[in-house]
């Protein structure tokens, strides 16, 4: 008996509707975000709200407590990720002494539908992250630490945001391997955070100033511009007035 043949492609007749592939819609971005201090529940939060997959990352058990209670009150449990410490990951959505409390999460990855989860180690914070933003000190030693971190384990794609009003992002970024994907938030923490514990941010359209370097990427500046955009401020662009000129 002969082979049926494949019917050919594009197809003589308009396709009917179960033929038609359902579109996909994009995924959401994830967001990294290393520090469960003020500013990265309040980040966390935000992130949240505005429908980003957040990871946030403490090496403190003490910070990741505060900080799930506080996500906890402000958006309710159901949105907290469940799943527990999976075996060689560092996901610890809840905390130390709360193992009970659910399963597991295969490969360290945020559960589906969680927007937020907490993890103890840089590795399982940015290992699917789009976007990172360290909450360090704004200290010329912790930031070159934390960006070299990130650097060295984050995927390719991932952009490294760090806030800071007093170092240099071209300085910062050139320590990098990714210096067209490092951008400085130019804005102090209590600018942004408005009154944390009452899960109020800053004005809704305050402005906001992003520092940027010769060698930032369209890419880079469009990822962030969505982001503060998303989150209710109006982004502007800069260039780092400390960068010196090429051929300098």
């Amino acid at each position: 008996m002969p082979k049926k043949l494949p019917r050919p492609w594009p197809p003589s007749k308009p396709l009917r509707p179960s033929e038609v592939l359902p579109t996909r819609e994009p995924l959401p971005i994830t967001v990294a975000i290393i520090g469960a201090g003020p500013l990265g529940r309040w980040l966390a939060l935000a992130a949240a709200r505005a429908g980003y997959r957040v990871l946030l990352e403490d090496v403190m058990p003490a910070n990741l407590h505060h900080a799930q209670e506080y996500l906890r009150q402000q958006l309710g449990p159901e949105l907290l990720g469940e799943a527990l410490q999976a075996k060689g990951t560092g996901i610890s959505p809840y905390l130390e002494g709360l193992e009970s409390a659910g399963a597991s999460a295969p490969e360290g990855r945020l559960p589906e539908h969680s927007p937020v989860a907490f993890v103890s180690t840089i590795e399982d914070a940015v290992r699917d992250a789009d976007l990172a933003i360290d909450c360090v000190p704004d200290e010329l030693e912790s930031k070159l630490e934390i960006l070299w971190l990130l650097d060295r384990m984050a995927p390719p794609r991932t952009v490294l945001a760090t806030p800071t009003t007093r170092q240099s992002i071209a300085d910062l970024a050139n320590c990098t391997y990714r210096a067209g994907q490092c951008i400085a938030i130019a804005a102090e923490a209590s600018a942004l955070t408005g009154n944390p514990a009452s899960g109020e941010q800053g004005a809704a359209g305050a402005e906001i100033q992003l520092r940027t370097t010769s060698r930032t990427t369209p890419e880079t500046v469009a990822l962030l511009d969505g982001f503060w955009r998303k989150l209710g401020f109006n982004p502007t662009f800069a260039p780092d007035p400390a960068e010196k000129p090429a051929d300098s």
